[in-house]
Order: C-alpha cells, then structure tokens, then sequence
C-alpha cells in the first residue's frame, strides 16, 4: 500500500518521519480512523471537524488546514485504488526537542494510510476492564491521542481473558465505552448511550446515529448494560451486537436487532 505523507505518496516502507518527531517520543498528536465504502471516505468532514478541534485541545499553533487534510485522505484512497477499507489520517506536532517545552515553531507531520477491507461486524464478547478507568475530567477522553496506551492495555487484559474488547468504567464506576467504540443499550424500548461528559469519544458513528435511532443519552451502570435488551458498540467501522459481557449473556434478540439497523445507517454511502 502506498501512504501519503506532508504532501506526496510514497511507496511502502519509503515514508519517514525524523526520530525527534513528538508523536513518537511522546505521544503528542491525534488521529481520525475512516471508513471507505465505495470509494468513498465516509463523514470525512465530520472526521476533519473533530480532527481540528482535537489539535486545538492538544494546542497546535499550526494546523493543517481542512483542504490539506481532505486532500491527504483522498490521496491515500485514490493512490491505492481503495474500494473498502480504512484510512488513518495521523497529525502529529513535528520534530521537538528532548523534553516537554513547546518547540519555537511548529512543523505538523500530516500522515495517511490506508489498509483493504472493512473487519466483520460478528457478535463481540466483552469484559470490563478492572486495569483501566476512562477519565472523564482529562482533556484526551473527548479526542482520538495517539497517547493511546489505556486502550491497548485494556484491550490485551480483555483478550487474556477470552473476550474481544473491553469495556471501559469512568472513575465514578458509570459505563464510559469500549476501548475502540462507543456503547448503546436498548432499555424498555429506547435506545440509549452515555452523554460524552461520562467519559466517552464524540463518536462519529454515534452522532450519525443519533437521531434515526432516535437516542436518548443516559449516565448507565454495568447492571443496566447486563439487563438490557440489547447492547452493541460502535465505531467508524460498523456496528457489532454485543454477545456477552464478562461471560454473562446479553438481550433478548429480536428479529431485527437495533445493531442491525445501525451498521445499515452507517453502510449508506449517500450520508458520506
């Protein structure tokens, strides 16, 4: 695959970033995971939207501008003749000095892949995490960092224990997210999920789903999650049913769950 980096594309394995860039010495950046469908980068301008307010949280004096961005992902899908996959648009601060002191000038790395094909959107056991708290006072909870570490660490303790993902609790022990998605329930006929201020990404999958699924935001407890009758996680990706949650079974399923409908709203590529 060929990758887009500052401007141009480059052959796989050919693109390089100078060993002082901050993204790698210190996690200092942010990133937008986006799906392709038909040759089409899905919601990028609502990516872009929330990929901008992240640089501004992360206090970027320069940021790369909307165009310059559209054109990266664009780059990246047309350059490798993407049907379906996924595009990861990376921005990190630039070179820096050693320590945490603000360069004098800031010199953005603006870097696109893109990877074929979109994962199945099979049922997903979860476990709650009991390592990792998502806190819902930081700053980073409401953006994709690349400092992306409590996920990764979730997730290796969900998967030593058999499970697909993990679900994250805030520190007050409310229902955040997963470590790569958002969480929704159906409960007494409403379909629900966390406002953002427990914890959670502004997910762009959620915010298309909002208001076809007609949701209702609701602080939740794990016990609400486990009584519910239906619970499914969403990301730019899809939507996947939630099967069980630390090994306990979830929902009475229907004949048409909610899961099902949502990948359906998020499979339009008409709403790009």
């Amino acid at each position: 695959m060929r990758y887009y980096l500052n401007g141009s594309l480059h052959e796989e394995g050919t693109a390089a970033i100078t060993p002082d860039d901050r993204g790698l010495t210190l996690g200092d950046g942010a990133f937008e995971t986006i799906a392709v469908r038909g040759g089409q980068a899905m919601r990028l301008d609502w990516h872009l939207e929330r990929l901008a307010h992240a640089l501004s949280v992360l206090a970027f004096p320069a940021r790369p501008g909307h165009e310059d961005l559209e054109a990266a992902v664009t780059a990246a899908v047309q350059g490798n003749a993407l049907d379906a996959g996924v595009v990861r648009l990376t921005v990190t601060r630039g070179p820096g000095a050693r320590g945490l002191r603000l360069p004098a000038e800031t010199r953005p790395n603006v870097l696109a892949t893109a990877s074929e094909g979109l994962p199945p959107m099979h049922p997903i056991r979860l476990l709650v995490s009991q390592r990792v708290r998502r806190n819902e006072q930081s700053p980073l909870s409401g953006i994709k960092s690349i400092s992306y570490l409590d996920n990764v660490l979730a997730r290796i303790e969900a998967e030593a224990a058999g499970a697909d993902e993990a679900l994250l609790l805030n520190t007050q022990g409310r229902v955040a997210e997963a470590a790569t998605a958002n969480v929704f329930a159906v409960i007494g006929g409403a379909v629900v999920t966390p406002p953002v201020g427990e914890g959670c990404l502004p997910g762009i999958a959620r915010r298309a789903l909002m208001e076809p699924l007609a949701v209702e935001e609701r602080r939740l407890q794990q016990d609400d999650l486990l009584a519910a009758n239906e619970v499914f996680l969403t990301s730019s990706l899809g939507a996947r049913s939630v099967s069980t949650i630390d090994s306990r079974p979830i929902g009475q399923k229907t004949e048409v769950a909610v899961a099902g409908k949502a990948q359906a709203i998020l499979c339009e590529t008409e709403a790009g």
